[in-house]
């Protein structure tokens, strides 16, 4: 077997395949794929997105932050005010987002592309961007999951010329099976293959995106684009029922906290059922105030909350209580990336084809407040891009999307197959809960027994009628120990697929 590829789009997972088959490594099939689903995943990733990638090979484990910055180093004063928009998941479950110029942090993509490729991959750049670039320009079958995507985004893509024509051509939105299409992706995928990163950091892309966001009232300066800078990080560690669980570090919030919630498991039993799930949530969520978010920048906050005395305390008090592309090659390297535009903040610059994120928008990455973040300082994510390694070698890659719900979503599917031994398709479709704002939310499935003990103690549960993009995305790839056989989980919420070599 050659590899294994898992991504939130068929045609996403087919283009990282492809470079398998053609020898490519683990990092060139994940930046082809990447770039495929800027064409068929477009509302959430894109040249104008942030994000991160995990590369494990050789006994060697790196991970890459692209994710995206505050700006603001030429001093522009914001002349617009961030624009709420309600999205309906459902009839029950809505997420206010924050849109608009005023929303739009510093992209990473291109620069964190180019230097995963240039630090890991062995294909040349033009090569990987050739599915995107067809993809962009051909147009493909709007999906069921990405119509759903479509519909309930349709508030943000409407308020703005662009991405208004783009995702309603004809005046209503794109539905299951019609085509979609992004020539000006398709030049821009083009320019980058034979460019690279230059253009949209300090090039003409760059002065065009700055040019249009200053000009709307946002504060996106050229010096901002041209000072971005990809930066390598450590990650953290945690051990989990025989393992070791490598993710994101800070300023990153999302991976510290799976790992509190993973050593918290780790010590309240050997079953990590709802209720113990459910209790390690509600510690990661006391553990997520002001002083944590300012903490993220710091050096001491990792060191500090998983501290073995530290986790031993909180797991005795408690016992009495955005797209993602994992992928495998067959010499065991690993490449898990996730990246995101956050909902878009519906700002499409003309003759670029780069729709800019809504970082700055994003409520659940800014609790200090809207612009609180100082310049140049990375956005805080939920993003994790994620692996597992049993005596060094690798076990499992994932990551999710799911603004807050990355998290639950990973340290669900973690527990899946580590403590459960669940293949990782399996554990990717079982179904999940989150619990934020002292509300338990619940899929079907979940063992309602101890729904009930938990509705016993007090605590609200919201049953949710069916499986929901809600509850993240999550794409895995996992190798057997004993075996070595290669295996995937795409996630359903999302459309995710699997394709093997």
């Amino acid at each position: 077997m050659g590899g294994v590829v898992a991504a939130g789009h068929p045609l996403s997972a087919e283009a990282g395949a492809d470079v398998l088959r053609e020898g490519g490594n683990a990092v060139d099939a994940a930046v082809a794929a990447v770039l495929a689903s800027f064409a068929v995943e477009s509302p959430l990733t894109g040249f104008g997105a942030g994000g991160f990638m995990m590369v494990h090979r050789d006994g060697e484990t790196a991970l890459l932050d692209f994710f995206v910055a505050a700006p603001g180093r030429e001093g522009i004063e914001r002349g617009a005010e961030l624009v709420p928009v309600p999205v309906h998941f459902d009839a029950e479950t809505v997420q206010t987002f924050y849109v608009g110029p005023a929303s739009c942090g510093v992209p990473g993509t291109a620069a964190g592309l180019e230097e995963a490729l240039r630090r890991f991959g062995t294909m040349p750049l033009a090569e990987l961007a050739k599915a995107g670039i067809r993809l962009a320009r051909e147009g493909a079958p709007v999906n069921a999951e990405q119509a759903y995507i479509l519909d309930i985004l349709a508030p943000i893509h409407d308020r703005l010329e662009g991405t208004r024509e783009l995702y309603a051509p004809d005046g209503r939105t794109l539905r299951e099976g019609e085509s979609f299409r992004f020539p000006e992706l398709a030049e821009a995928l083009e320019r980058f293959g034979a460019e690279g990163a230059e253009p949209f950091c300090r090039g003409e892309v760059a002065a065009a995106l700055s040019a249009h966001v200053v000009e709307r009232g946002g504060t996106l300066g050229a010096g901002d684009l041209a000072a971005y800078e990809v930066v390598e990080r450590p990650p953290i560690r945690i051990a989990f029922r025989g393992t070791e669980v490598l993710t994101n570090p800070p300023p990153s919030s999302g991976g510290v906290l799976i790992a509190y919630c993973l050593g918290l498991l780790e010590r309240m039993g050997q079953e990590s059922g709802p209720e113990q799930l459910v209790a390690a949530m509600g510690a990661a969520n006391d553990a997520r105030g002001e002083a944590f978010a300012e903490a993220l920048y710091g050096d001491d906050l990792a060191p500090s909350l998983l501290e073995a005395t530290t986790l031993d305390a909180k797991a005795g008090d408690l016992l009495g209580s955005t797209t993602h592309i994992s992928v495998l090659d067959q010499d065991g390297a690993c490449a898990a990336v996730t990246c995101s535009n956050g909902s878009g903040s519906g700002v499409l610059v003309p003759g670029t084809g780069v729709i800019l994120n809504n970082m700055l928008g994003e409520e659940d990455l800014n609790p200090l407040g809207f612009h609180a973040i100082a310049p140049g300082r990375r956005v805080p994510s939920m993003m994790a891009p994620t692996v597992v390694l049993r005596d060094g070698e690798i076990e499992l890659g994932l990551g999710s999307a799911g603004s807050n719900r990355i998290r639950s979503a990973i340290l669900q599917t973690v527990v899946r197959a580590v403590e459960q031994r669940m293949g990782a398709d399996a554990a990717v479709r079982a179904p999940r809960l989150h619990f934020e704002q002292g509300i338990v939310q619940s899929e079907p499935g979940i063992d309602e027994a101890a729904l009930a003990r938990l509705e016993g103690r007090g605590v609200p549960v919201l049953r949710r009628p069916a499986i929901n993009l809600f509850f993240g995305g999550v794409q895995a790839v996992a190798r057997d120990p004993a075996s070595g056989a290669l295996s995937g989980g795409g996630d359903p919420r999302r459309g995710g697929a699997v394709t093997m070599v």
